[in-house]
């Protein structure tokens, strides 16, 4: 192919070939950009109900710097893509939790955290307690402990991030 407007040596065109035929090979899949977005933007909706909600409150501290992942709590479940759970639920509170959970933007993930969250607990035996917020809520990480520590739920955190990395997305855009 010649130069028409200016000399063009053979060694400037074997490059542009070679990084043509790099940028072919360097290219991702819209899964794949669609799910690092979500991995570096979850937005936690804070629903502490007990003890654990001092180790999620403990996890987004400087030590730990959840910010650092792109994990921002927000307030609003409107705003929020990922709900933890943390502590234990009853059954007064178990319609409002599911209520914030049914206001949440799709995609949305939820991490149950604690022995109370995950199975009821201590208190799995009480009238007033829910048996484990999967009985109200799909949920995707169970994070175990009593209370389970920052690390456990930064670990937690890691194992979603890793399942909405495998999740194909846009292949399943036309079930819904």
């Amino acid at each position: 192919m010649p130069c028409k407007n200016f000399p063009c040596p053979e060694r400037f065109r074997i490059r542009s070939r070679r990084a043509r035929k790099l940028t072919d090979e360097q290219r991702t899949t819209l899964d794949q950009l669609v799910a690092w977005s979500r991995n570096g933007s979850m937005w936690p909706l804070t629903f502490a109900l007990a003890c654990c909600g001092i180790e999620m409150m403990h996890a987004s501290m400087p030590r730990y710097d959840q910010d650092r992942l792109g994990l921002i709590f927000r307030a609003s479940p409107r705003q929020a893509d990922v709900m933890i759970v943390a502590g234990t639920v009853t059954n007064k509170m178990a319609s409002a939790v599911r209520q914030c959970y049914d206001q949440m933007p799709d995609p949305k993930w939820v991490i149950s955290m604690g022995t109370c969250a995950n199975g009821g607990g201590y208190y799995h035996y009480s009238y007033s307690v829910v048996r484990g917020v999967d009985r109200i809520l799909l949920v995707d990480i169970y994070v175990p402990g009593c209370p389970p520590t920052a690390e456990a739920l930064l670990y937690g955190v890691f194992q979603l991030q890793r399942k909405i990395r495998k999740a194909k997305t846009t292949r399943m855009w036309y079930r819904k």
